[in-house]
C-alpha cells in the first residue's frame, strides 16, 4: 500500500509551498533536481556505510512505534522474523500520530489501517485480528505509560507485542496482566518519551508512525520492509543459507481463470500521482489478462483540492516512488510537474477521450508525458503531443477545452471515493462482484492483493444471488 499518511500526488520542490502557477524554469529546475536525487541517495548509502565499517559498528535500525496505529502493530510483529534473518540492532522510538498537514484524514485512516491490516496480515504470515474496533484512548494511554521506560531496554519488543495484541483485540484483561508485569511510567516520563520519538522523527524528516529507518532511508511498516531487507542481504547482513527477503512483496498473479462478466474493476487514478504513472498501465494489464472490465474514475490532485503537502512528504514520496519504480521494472522519473493549468487542460479532454473509446489510452499518454519523458503538458505543443499518442486528433479535442462539465464529473468520483469506499488518496481500487462484498483498497502496492482477490473469487463457483 501506498503509505497512507503520505501525499500521494507528486510534492513540491522541498522546502517551497504548493504553488498551482509554477514558472517553466521551476519545472525544470524540479525535474533536473529529481533525476539527480536518486545518484545522491545511493552516494549518501555509500558513504554511512563506508562510515560504519571502519568504526566497526553494527547494523542499527530505529522503529519508530505509534501504540494506536494498526500499521505500528503489524509492523511490530514483522521485527522478531527480521532479527532472526538479520545482524542488525533494533532501536525503539514512541511515537505519536502527524498533525494534519501531513494526515489529513485521521480518522479514515485509522478506519482503513485497521480492515487493511487484517487482510493484509495473512499473506505475510503475521498475527492482526479479524476485525478489530479502534482501541479506546484510556487503553492506548496505557500501552504507552507501559512502553515509555522500555526504549532502552530488552524488553521492549516483548512487551510492545503482549499489550498490542491485547490493545487491538480489545482484551482487558490481558492488558492489565501485561500492566502487572512493567513498571508505568509517570505522565511526565511519558510526554518526555514521546516527545524524544517526535523529535527524533521531525530531524530525520518524516512524520509518520509504523516507521524504519536505516543509515538514511526510510521503510514504512511491513510493505516497504523488502527494500530493507535487499539492502541488508547486499551488505553481508543476512544470516544462515539463501539470499530471498522474508516479507517479500506478493506477485501480481490473478491466475489463469477467465472472468466471464462476475467481476469489474474501479479505478481511481490522477493525472498528477506518481504512484499512479506507475502503476496505471500494469492494472490495466492485469484486468486485461483475465477479462475483467476497468471503469475508470479519475479525481483531481490533492494538491489542487488544497490539502498540503510539506517538504517532508515531498522528500519521502520522491524516494519512494522511485525506488517502488525501479522495484517492478516501471518506466518513472523524468518529471515535468503538471501541477495547476496542464492537470485541469488535461482533464478537460478526458470526456473526449473517453466518448471516442481512447481514455485508458488518453491517460496513460499524460501520465507517459509528464512522468516518463520529462514533457510539458500544460502547453499546447505538449497537449497536442499528448492527445495524438493516444490516437486522438488535437483538432477535434480542441473545442473540449472550452467545455468544464468534467469538473463535477471528478468531484462526483471524489466523494464516491470517499463515502462508498472510505478513502481519499490515489490510485485506489474497487473490486466489485453482484452478491459479495466489494474490496476496496488504496495504493499501487496493493494491485497485487487485487491480483490475490480476483484469483480466489475467479477460483470458486459463482454466486447464486
Amino acid at each position: 500500500m501506498v503509505d497512507p499518511d503520505a501525499e500521494t500526488d507528486f510534492p513540491p520542490q522541498p522546502g517551497t509551498a504548493a504553488q498551482l502557477d509554477r514558472t517553466h524554469l521551476q519545472r525544470e529546475i524540479q525535474r533536473l533536481a529529481l533525476r539527480c536525487f536518486p545518484t545522491l541517495k545511493r552516494f549518501d548509502a555509500l558513504r554511512q556505510e563506508f562510515v560504519r565499517r571502519i568504526t566497526g559498528r553494527a547494523h542499527v535500525v530505529d522503529f519508530f512505534h505509534q501504540v494506536d496505529d494498526a500499521y505500528s502493530h503489524l509492523a511490530l510483529e514483522a521485527i522478531s522474523p527480521l532479527l532472526g534473518r538479520y545482524d542488525i540492532e533494533i532501536r525503539f522510538h514512541l511515537t505519536t500520530q502527524a498533525d494534519r498537514a501531513h494526515a489529513p484524514e485521521p480518522e479514515l485512516l485509522a478506519a482503513y489501517a485497521r480492515r487493511d491490516c487484517a487482510i493484509v496480515a495473512p499473506h505475510y504470515g503475521l498475527e492482526f485480528p479479524d476485525s478489530p474496533n479502534a482501541p479506546s484512548s484510556e487503553n492506548v494511554s496505557t500501552v504507552e505509560a507501559l512502553l515509555a521506560g522500555l526504549t532502552d531496554d530488552p524488553r521492549f519488543l516483548e512487551v510492545a507485542l503482549a499489550a498490542g495484541r491485547a490493545l487491538w483485540r480489545s482484551d482487558g484483561g490481558s492488558l492489565r496482566r501485561v500492566a502487572e508485569r512493567v513498571p508505568v511510567s509517570n505522565a511526565d516520563e511519558l510526554a518526555a518519551a514521546i516527545a524524544r520519538g517526535n523529535d527524533l522523527r521531525t530531524r530525520l524528516r518524516h512524520y509518520s508512525g509504523g516507521m524504519f529507518w536505516y543509515a538514511g532511508e526510510w521503510y514504512w511498516g511491513v510493505d516497504r520492509l523488502y527494500h530493507l531487507e535487499n539492502r541488508l542481504i547486499a551488505l553481508g547482513a543476512a544470516q544462515g543459507p539463501g539470499r530471498e527477503c522474508r516479507f517479500d512483496r506478493p506477485p501480481i498473479d490473478a491466475g489463469t481463470a477467465q472472468n466471464a462478466g462476475r467481476l469489474t474493476l474501479e479505478m481511481f487514478p490522477s493525472l498528477r500521482s506518481p504512484y499512479t504513472a506507475m502503476i496505471f498501465e500494469r492494472s490495466l494489464r492485469l484486468a486485461e489478462s483475465v477479462g475483467i472490465p476497468v471503469e475508470l474514475r479519475p479525481v483531481m490532485p490533492m494538491v489542487m483540492r488544497g490539502v498540503p503537502a510539506p517538504a517532508a512528504k515531498g522528500l519521502y514520496i520522491i524516494t519512494d516512488t522511485l525506488r517502488e519504480a525501479r522495484h517492478i521494472d516501471a518506466p518513472f522519473g523524468n518529471v515535468y510537474d503538471p501541477i495547476g493549468e496542464a492537470v485541469e487542460r488535461g482533464f478537460a479532454l478526458w470526456p473526449f477521450a473517453r466518448e471516442r473509446g481512447r481514455g485508458a489510452e488518453f491517460i496513460q499518454a499524460f501520465l507517459t508525458a509528464a512522468f516518463v519523458d520529462g514533457k510539458p503538458t500544460g502547453t499546447d505543443e505538449g497537449l497536442r503531443r499528448v492527445v495524438e499518442n493516444a490516437g486522438l486528433s488535437y483538432e477535434e479535442a480542441l473545442p473540449s477545452l472550452e467545455k468544464d462539465a468534467w469538473r463535477q464529473e471528478l468531484e462526483v468520483n471524489r466523494m464516491i471515493m470517499y463515502e462508498e469506499l472510505g478513502l481519499w488518496g490515489v490510485p485506489s481500487y474497487r473490486l466489485r462482484e453482484e452478491g459479495k462484498p466489494d474490496l476496496c483498497v488504496w495504493g499501487q502496492d496493493r494491485l497485487w492483493l487485487v491480483a490475490a482477490e480476483i484469483r480466489r473469487r475467479l477460483a470458486q463457483p459463482p454466486s447464486s444471488g
